[in-house]
């Protein structure tokens, strides 16, 4: 054992000494006890008989009962609720508060930028809570930070990060509060990074959800949060040399489960097991929160979410069962044939929207609701998609740029006979092509016009010449026939009588 392994284990040996000690002396906020297995056994099976939100859908797919208080099952890209208990509860989220702090963390800084442990960092949390030792004083680049506070969960690493990205620990709960209030969280507020017990740090399941949502499109997150154990090498910053394991047991491969992106663990005495899990299969990519159950069932329980949702649920892509926004007439919703003829669709409908369906229905059983309150730049309206109440997704209606396609967003429309019956046919003229060649051919009428005057006016010119030096030579030749003037008109021969001189 290397003096440094040797170093933490005392450190926390001592911690725990430390932690007896003022526990006896009554000088430390002391929290409830844990209730026994027998009683924890008890209110699991207690919980599974609270009604599940979802399973109230009419045809909707039967959820399984599970011992935790709180639980939520969403898809990821779309954000469709495909499990629903108690998800609006406020809840006690313990460790799993680490997702937002990552997620601040990963937003505002570098990853190479150096993460120093203040005093206050080292020795505010807990006496005995999750940590890897790290002593006041030292330092390490945020991307092992991250590692220490996603894989080993540790209290200190978090508290050290809250301080680096805003200047303290409250002024960092501030910054997550108002993360979730962009988020959408409506129950959630947070009063620390770490997630140790406050009786006003709490969230709830879905607000929960929302987070995971945007941790888990942040590539990096999702690795970091998906390792089973990491290295912590020695530096000049950090002697020791350690190795740390990630406790959330689908992650490590202890309990078996395709598709697993990553996740984090929780627990606190007044929280219970919190558990945040990702996986993909099929197309889907779902977000898993159980909040207020005994281990290890918040894993078991994760699993059967999970195989309730890739197995009774799929993808269904909009444009491509759409039938009720569609177009009949080729000229609506085009552009305008400018004077080069251009035409082209100015809207349609987004080729990548899909929904999450139920396999037990078909798209014609949704029903659908055009909303023009976006913000988003080159969204014209949303249409937002429903079964018996239960919204399945949503298709964004875009300024189309070079769109195949253009689409009528107006109600059910007619058939293709109907149309075809009662409109009539339409000549289409490509004003362009018509323009052009109009202007070829006024081009080679004003180049003949000039040719031919060119021409004309040579010709013109040369022929006066030669009119003037064919006079000229006659009247050179003129001397052997005119008359001499003292003789009187002489005439040579005979042969020149025709002439009149």
């Amino acid at each position: 054992m290397n003096y440094h392994k040797s170093k933490r284990i005392g450190h926390r040996i001592l911690s725990v000494f430390l932690y007896i000690a003022l526990f006896s002396c009554m000088t430390l906020h002391v929290f409830a006890a844990p209730a026994s297995l027998e009683e924890a056994a008890q209110q699991a099976e207690e919980r599974k008989s609270l009604p599940i939100q979802s399973n109230q859908t009419e045809n909707w797919p039967a959820g399984p009962a599970i011992g935790a208080q709180s639980a939520i099952l969403m898809d990821a890209n779309t954000g469709v609720i495909l499990y629903a208990k108690n998800i609006d509860e406020k809840l006690y989220p313990a460790s799993t508060t680490k997702l937002m702090t990552c997620l601040l963390a990963a937003e505002n800084c570098k990853l190479d930028e150096m993460i120093k442990f203040s005093h206050n960092a080292v020795f505010s949390i807990e006496l005995g809570s999750s940590n890897i030792g790290i002593d006041e004083g030292q330092s390490m680049p945020l991307e092992e930070c991250l590692y220490g506070i996603l894989v080993a969960s540790a209290n200190e690493v978090a508290n050290a990060v809250a301080e680096h990205v805003a200047g303290s620990t409250d002024e960092f709960a501030l910054m997550m509060n108002q993360k979730a209030a962009e988020l959408g969280c409506e129950n959630t507020h947070f009063t620390n990074a770490h997630g140790l017990f406050d009786e006003n740090h709490y969230t709830s399941a879905y607000d929960l959800a929302l987070i995971a949502r945007a941790f888990f499109q942040n590539e990096l997150l999702t690795k970091i949060g998906n390792t089973p154990s990491h290295h912590f090498q020695a530096t000049a910053t950090q002697p020791d040399d350690f190795i740390e394991r990630n406790k959330h047991r689908l992650i490590t491969g202890e309990i078996a489960y395709e598709g697993i992106k990553g996740g984090k663990t929780g627990y606190t005495d007044e929280a219970r097991q919190t558990l945040v899990t990702c996986a993909e299969q099929n197309g889907m990519k779902l977000i898993c929160v159980v909040m207020k159950e005994e281990t290890p069932e918040q894993f078991y329980d994760t699993v059967k979410l999970f195989s309730y949702g890739f197995t009774n649920f799929s993808a269904v892509n909009v444009s491509e069962n759409e039938t009720d926004y569609s177009i009949q007439n080729s000229n609506f919703f085009n552009t305008s044939n400018d004077v080069f003829g251009n035409s082209k669709p100015i809207l349609t409908l987004n080729q990548s929207s899909y929904l999450i369906m139920p396999k037990t229905i078909t798209f014609e059983d949704l029903d659908s609701q055009i909303s023009y309150e976006t913000s988003k730049e080159n969204e014209v309206a949303v249409i937002n998609y429903y079964y018996h109440g239960a919204y399945v997704g949503n298709a964004t209606v875009d300024l189309a740029e070079d769109a195949p396609a253009a689409y009528n967003f107006t109600e059910k429309t007619k058939t293709d006979e109907q149309e075809t019956a009662q409109e009539p046919n339409v000549i289409v003229v490509n004003i362009k092509t018509v323009l052009t060649a109009v202007l070829i051919i006024a081009l080679i009428l004003i180049a003949i016009f000039v040719i031919r005057s060119i021409i004309n006016s040579y010709n013109f010119l040369d022929g006066g010449r030669t009119t003037r030096r064919r006079r000229r030579t006659r009247r050179q030749q003129m001397p052997r026939f005119k008359r001499n003037r003292k003789d009187g008109p002489h005439f040579p021969s005979s042969r020149f009588n025709d002439f009149d001189l």
